[in-house]
């Protein structure tokens, strides 16, 4: 066990005070916050400030065409005897042409819009939407319905509501699919990330021939299991500390970014979104609810479990990949790539599973130690058997173990082999040796 500790202490401790790890810490918060606050920034900058002339041919919209945008501005012209369109635009100083050709049997004809180089696609939206919402309400008028019975048709919905049987409590698919879907892709970007650490940390030991001493006098269970938890600290070291400077950050641009945000609430867009939301205050009280209802301590409890789990289990794996890689990344990239497909097909279980979580293969993903971490934790928001995760947890903990072993004893032969490109035959070779 000292020998263990031994080996984690010295992992954790020459990556943490690398150069690399302090600049990468302190840097890439600070580059995703720039990038966030330029990506505002420029969206902000980017809004269309157009002016459209409204030449209606038909009579029927009346001046009705009315801007709720701050972006648009609507005038009505009529151009002179002979004027080019371009003339039009350049005599009111006007972006868009929009000219509504005269009706047929009463019913709309077609519309035509004019600007130099093409409308954009927003644009295009905003004004067929003006346009549908005059015409479908002047057609209901037509037909004798008030507004008031319109908004009533509109408004009109059925209350449905799901309950579990076993215990009669309330549940909600779309809250679940959301629990299960952020977990799932949680584990599945860590196992990636940290998996692929582990194999780079191996294959830097074996090119500058530090696990040659290392090997003669650790087991390569203890020296797995070492590098495979001092690694994974280091990671999950890294990771708190962006939290922290990335919260530290938005705390400190809070006071200069208030002025932004309270020019944005002022846009009519924005308000007409904010009332929406007020009116609908019942249904979020009620999402809200539900979402704190759910079994957060056996979910936050699962999810470090899996976590863990999943990146003992994978990071084993990639560590006995780098032991058998000569400075090449093409042959790491070779011989990973079995490792990364299951959890690939465990991310396509993962999808399958948020729409029938108790179906045949949700249940064998969910319990085959290498899908498992990730499979389980999308299956787990939907009431999962108490045996069938009981006995997920005990394979995977069981396939760790094994394959934590396995590993050990090929990293012993593969580290030692140098000059050679690998290949799976001298994989098996290795294994069989040790």
């Amino acid at each position: 066990m000292n020998k263990t500790w031994t080996i984690i202490k010295r992992e954790y401790t020459s990556r943490v005070f690398k150069k690399s790890f302090i600049i990468t810490t302190l840097v890439i918060p600070i580059i995703i916050f720039a990038f966030t606050i330029l990506m505002g920034y420029i969206a902000s900058r980017s809004k269309e400030n157009q002016t459209i002339i409204v030449d209606d041919n038909s009579n029927y919209f009346h001046h009705q065409i009315e801007s709720k945008s701050k972006s648009y501005k609507f005038i009505y012209s009529k151009p002179h005897a002979n004027e080019s369109n371009q003339d039009f635009l350049k005599r009111l100083d006007a972006d868009i042409l929009m000219r509504i050709f005269p009706f047929k049997n009463g019913k709309a004809d077609s519309v035509h819009l004019f600007k130099e180089g093409g409308i954009s696609a927003l644009a295009n939206e905003y004004i067929e939407e003006q346009l549908n919402d005059l015409y479908q309400q002047e057609q209901m008028n037509a037909a004798g319905l008030s507004n008031t019975t319109l908004d009533s048709i509109y408004d009109a919905s059925i209350n449905v509501r799901s309950f579990d049987l076993e215990n009669n409590q309330e549940t909600s698919s779309e809250i679940a699919m959301m629990i299960g879907y952020v977990m799932g892709v949680l584990i599945y970007i860590i196992i990636l990330i940290y998996g692929t650490g582990v194999m780079r940390g191996v294959m830097e030991e074996k090119t500058n021939r530090i696990a040659e001493v290392i090997v003669s006098s650790v087991k390569p269970f203890q020296l797995m299991i070492g590098k495979i938890i001092g690694i994974g600290l280091v990671g999950l070291t890294q990771l708190g500390l962006w939290f922290v400077i990335m919260f530290v950050l938005q705390m400190i641009a809070l006071p200069f970014l208030g002025a932004a945000s309270i020019s944005t609430l002022q846009d009519p867009n924005v308000t007409a979104m904010s009332n929406s939301l007020t009116q609908d205050g019942g249904k979020i009280s009620h999402f809200l609810s539900l979402l704190a209802s759910q079994n957060w301590f056996l979910i936050i409890g699962m999810f470090i479990f899996y976590f863990l789990g999943g990146y003992f289990l994978y990071a084993s794996m990639f560590a006995a990949v780098g032991s058998l890689v000569n400075e090449d990344p093409q042959e790491a990239q070779q011989l990973s790539f079995p490792i990364t497909m299951p959890i690939i097909l465990a991310f396509v279980i993962m999808s399958s599973s948020m729409q029938n979580p108790h179906s045949g293969i949700s249940v064998f993903g969910s319990l085959f130690p290498l899908t498992s971490p990730i499979v389980m934790m999308s299956r787990l928001p939907y009431q999962v058997p108490t045996w069938q995760l009981i006995l997920s947890m005990a394979l995977l903990v069981i396939g760790f173990l094994a394959m934590a072993w396995l590993s050990g004893k090929i990293y012993r032969t593969g580290i030692l082999m140098y000059g050679k490109k690998p290949n799976w035959k001298d994989l098996i070779k290795a294994m069989r040796q040790s």
